[in-house]
């Protein structure tokens, strides 16, 4: 990564990068995420990605359809994670929608706001693994620009306040 991060320098804020998809845990990254913001003064980047699939030219009106219905919903989801933020206290957390690989689409957001220093994701708790975003993450988490959290999926809100 090529800019340093900025997040507490004279004028800026740090900001925590998290991810709001269809896990059944998502709301536990927003949750510790917001509870960060509050206690270092700091900022909510709110990230969903949407995995658009290579289309047929001749279905392209079909392609557009689906593309405006993908971004329908990663507004209705960061609308729910921005609502939970707000009941934790953080106002007006900034919405990110990028579109392709997951991993490419984080590091991107990352690399465009030299505020953020935290990654914050949740873990599945059950037996099928952690979730295919945090095995991509961890895969190369040794080489990431920031640290990255990573919060259990079955921390009650009372636990995730008393870390947080």
């Amino acid at each position: 990564m090529a800019q340093q991060r900025q997040s507490y320098q004279t004028g800026h804020a740090p900001k925590c990068l998290v991810v709001v998809d269809d896990s059944a845990e998502w709301d536990r990254a927003v949750r510790y995420a917001s509870r960060w913001a509050i206690r270092n003064s700091g900022g909510i980047v709110m990230l969903r990605i949407i995995e658009i699939e290579d289309q047929n030219q001749q279905w392209l009106g079909v392609a557009d359809l689906m593309r405006a219905e993908a971004h329908e919903e990663a507004n209705a989801a960061l609308d729910r994670g921005a609502a939970l933020a707000g009941s934790i206290g953080v106002t007006a957390p900034e919405r990110v929608v990028r579109e392709g690989d997951a991993t490419d689409q984080i590091l991107a957001t990352i690399e465009a706001d030299a505020d953020i220093a935290l990654l914050m994701l949740a873990a599945n708790s059950g037996a099928e693994g952690p979730g295919p975003l945090i095995t991509q993450v961890t895969d190369i988490a040794g080489t990431f620009p920031i640290p990255v959290l990573i919060v259990p999926g079955d921390l009650k809100d009372a636990d995730i306040d008393a870390l947080a």
